[in-house]
């Protein structure tokens, strides 16, 4: 009985303890746990509300902060600001200290009646000043770098306007995709509607089984349609995805467009602009401009340099202690050079024919921005009268088919009719929805033909968008 009562006590006190550390490390737990729970129910929700692409302008943003071609353009550029510096410090005093020491073993004879023969440290300190006072390539290597400047800069502009016009193309592909799959689905119900109606009529005797297969073969071969409609969604969405590096969610539409021409309204003032605007035709104006002064730097390599060197040296330990010595000088260093091989014919010869190559492409470049241009305007008076036109086919096409149903149905007009009046209503839906969003793609096109879009022309854009616009 007595080690039972033992035992008793021992749980019981084990308890008390047990107990005693849990309430004092309960708070503690309670505090972290809620914490977890928190981090875990928040983050979520708030990368969600973060990441998901809504509107237009959210892409833009998104896949501007995002671009490899624009974060390597504005490396590039970094790059060529920092050679600015590198190719001026050539013509900058150039200024070197050194240090050394060490032990050495000297044996003299011939000085005085004994031979010298002993061991010795020797320290030496020196600085050397340098001033280049004429150097022909170094001047044409500083402007080079200017003109490197230049070109780095009008690139990281095309690539930022590519980007733009690039993710507005895929936005409204993505809502051209997604009308096609709504018309389709219309088609796959309204076909199923036509079956079960040409299938009624078979069980009541007033049909024909022709009639049926008719409906029938429609139906499957807009099965298959609504198949490919869906599969082309989400090929649109991945290709915005790829810009914006974010998901995308419900994207906001546009219901009504007031179609517009081009302002100004002739092709020459577009011209003009894209000649004086493009970052492309800039890019290569300044690639030109740079092969011209690398002819002029291959050039100078004929010229005389001139240099101004200045020297002070400190030397203490010698071989005969305790001697010392320091020296100060200064001298002029001419270097012309002679022959070197045929290499500067050879580096002018490349460089001046660079330079041809380089003109050739400016060329090649402002002719197909003019081309660009002159296309984009055109692309943008052609989708006003094709966006009103397809208001109108569709208009047209809905009466069409609501007067061949009804005639279908009184039995003046056959299954055929019917079906082909369904299949082109479903033609002009499709019609429209493409006009519709490329007339906006359009404005887009020209303003990044003549290299003036902005940000704030996708601004213009993205406010013509509504919240869950439905068509």
């Amino acid at each position: 009985m007595a080690v039972i009562s033992m035992h008793r006590n021992f749980y019981r006190s084990s308890k008390r303890k047990i107990a005693a550390r849990f309430r004092r490390i309960f708070p503690a737990l309670s505090l972290a746990l809620l914490a977890i729970l928190c981090c875990a129910k928040g983050a979520p929700a708030q990368q969600a509300a973060q990441t998901v692409v809504e509107d237009l302008e959210t892409a833009y943003r998104q896949a501007a902060n995002s671009s490899p071609i624009i974060a390597q353009a504005r490396a590039q550029l970094d790059a060529e600001l920092a050679g600015k510096p590198l190719a001026r410090s050539a013509l900058l005093p150039h200024l070197n200290a050194g240090a050394s020491g060490g032990m050495y073993t000297g044996r003299v004879t011939g000085f005085g009646a004994q031979t010298i023969s002993t061991g010795y440290h020797s320290d030496t300190f020196s600085a050397s000043l340098t001033e280049s006072l004429f150097d022909g390539q170094s001047f044409m290597a500083l402007k080079q770098a200017d003109s490197k400047v230049q070109a780095s800069e009008a690139a990281l502009a095309y690539a930022q306007q590519a980007v733009a016009l690039e993710v507005t193309q895929a936005y409204f592909g993505v809502l051209q995709a997604q009308a096609n799959e709504r018309v389709a689905e219309q088609q796959v119900e309204l076909l199923r509607s036509i079956h079960d109606q040409t299938s009624t009529s078979l069980k009541v005797g007033t049909g024909d089984i022709i009639t049926v297969e008719e409906a029938q073969a429609q139906l499957d071969a807009d099965n298959a349609d609504l198949i490919a409609a869906k599969n082309a969604v989400a090929v649109a969405k991945n290709q915005l995805e790829r810009l914006t590096h974010h998901p995308a969610g419900t994207l906001q539409d546009i219901t009504t467009l007031n179609a517009i021409d081009p302002q100004p309204n002739t092709v020459d003032a577009w011209v003009a602009a894209a000649l004086k605007n493009q970052p492309l035709l800039q890019q290569a104006q300044a690639t030109l401009h740079l092969s011209q002064q690398q002819v002029q730097y291959a050039e100078r390599a004929r010229w005389p340099t001139l240099t101004l060197s200045g020297v002070g040296q400190h030397a203490a330990g010698t071989l005969i202690p305790p001697v010392a010595i320091d020296q100060l000088g200064a001298q002029l260093n001419l270097s012309i050079p002679i022959f070197q091989g045929g290499r500067t014919r050879a580096t002018i010869h490349q460089a001046q024919a660079l330079e041809r190559a380089n003109r050739e492409s400016l060329k090649n470049t402002q002719d197909q921005i003019k081309l660009d241009t002159q296309t984009a305007f055109l692309n943008l008076e052609n989708s006003v009268a094709q966006y009103r036109a397809a208001e109108q086919s569709v208009n047209s096409a809905k009466v069409s088919l609501d007067g061949t149903r009804k005639g279908y149905e009184i039995g003046s007009r056959s299954i055929i009719d019917l079906l082909t009046a369904a299949t082109n209503y479903a033609a002009a839906q499709r019609s429209y929805y493409l006009a519709l969003y490329m007339q906006l793609v359009a404005r887009t096109q020209l303003k990044a033909a003549a290299g003036v879009l902005t940000p704030m022309d996708i601004e213009n854009i993205n406010s013509l968008l509504k919240v869950n616009a439905s068509h």
